[in-house]
């Protein structure tokens, strides 16, 4: 008995040193089941599709949804070389194949390029054939495709993660889309993993939703997934207008007067300089005053629809070229001056404010 009570008391102070040794990392945390992301789960695989790279905002450039160009990149459009540094560059190639509706517009990219593929691997492509075949993999216009567009996460975001032996948490701090599709796809490496809510979602229409676990973002993916136009063709500028209201055309006729013609074209008859020094005013009770000289004609306007479903109704008595139910495609306003296009078919018309 004696022998064994110091061997007894051996055995516990090196139990009681051992365990006061153990550090933080050391402990065995068991993560709540409830709120543990695991992999190819349904909501693992949503928000997977959520980060993925959506190819379709550059398809200007290479009519591909399922890939990307890495930018910058060296473009030479109708004849005019860019340097398009970041989205915004889009635009400007926009702008160039709009200055005339009558040309052969031309796209040459400079190769090498880097493109970007769904899962944020690249692959750099040296010529239009090899950027061709890429693009052929991809779901033509407006056809179905994995990754879901209408929802977005705001990061950052953080997560826990567990490692195979269960006694070690890292935290991951998650900055972007790649981060979190990277982060999607690991999880076969971990025993669990947790999202730390609650987090923020963007929704396509602009507005925000709080979601506090990992039931509520399932749910927040899957009602948003198909609410919105994805944008997944290759007509750029049929978007201009996403965010359009009959308000915005009732701000810009109450603060611009003297509308000029700076385009019109019917039935491929270019009329532009027909009415060169024609002012019009659309007035806020829907009528419309023209002027050219000293000749005056009067008519009226009228609004309605949402988005890129807005027309524009113009009837002016004594110019019929004008006179049809248009479809609004852009309106911008900056200081100094304003303008909007309207397009029926392959007819367009576009007024031009200086103020």
């Amino acid at each position: 008995m004696k022998t064994i009570q110091p061997l007894l008391f051996l055995l516990l102070g090196l139990l009681i040193i051992f365990t006061s040794c153990r550090t933080e990392n050391d402990l065995s945390i068991d993560p709540p089941t409830e709120q543990a992301l695991t992999a190819n789960s349904a909501v693992a695989l949503l928000m997977m599709k959520t980060a993925s790279n959506d190819g379709s905002s550059d398809n200007i450039i290479d009519s591909a949804n399922c890939l990307s160009v890495q930018l910058p990149v060296t473009i030479t459009v109708n004849g005019t070389t860019l340097i398009i540094n970041n989205e915004d560059g889009y635009q400007e190639i926009e702008d160039i194949i709009d200055s005339f509706n009558d040309d052969i517009d031309s796209i040459v990219l400079s190769y090498p390029i880097v493109v970007v593929l769904e899962d944020y691997s690249t692959v750099t492509v040296n010529s239009d054939t090899e950027l061709a075949a890429l693009a052929s993999t991809c779901a033509g216009e407006n056809e179905f495709d994995d990754d879901i567009e209408c929802i977005d996460f705001q990061y950052p975001i953080t997560a826990s993660v567990f490692n195979i032996n269960n006694d070690v948490i890292n935290t991951i701090t998650i900055n972007n889309d790649s981060d979190m599709y990277d982060f999607i796809d690991d999880l076969d490496q971990f025993t669990a993993a947790t999202i730390n809510f609650p987090i923020l979602l963007l929704l396509a229409d602009g507005t925000t939703q709080n979601v506090s676990t990992i039931q509520e973002l399932e749910n927040a993916i899957e009602a948003a997934e198909d609410t919105c136009d994805e944008d997944d063709d290759y007509d750029y500028d049929d978007d201009d207008c996403d965010f359009c209201t009959t308000n915005d055309l009732d701000n810009i006729f109450a603060t611009c007067t003297d509308w000029e013609v700076s385009e019109l074209e019917r039935n491929d008859n270019d009329l532009t300089d027909t009415y060169n020094g024609y002012l019009f005013t659309f007035n806020n009770d829907g009528t419309i005053t023209v002027v050219q000289g000293g000749n005056t004609w009067s008519g009226t306007w009228t609004a309605s629809g949402t988005g890129n479903n807005i027309t524009l109704t113009i009837s002016v008595n004594g110019l019929p070229d004008f006179n049809n139910t248009w479809n609004l495609v852009e309106i911008e306003q900056e200081p100094g001056e304003a303008d909007f296009d309207l397009q029926l078919g392959e007819d367009s018309l576009s007024f031009l404010s200086g103020c």
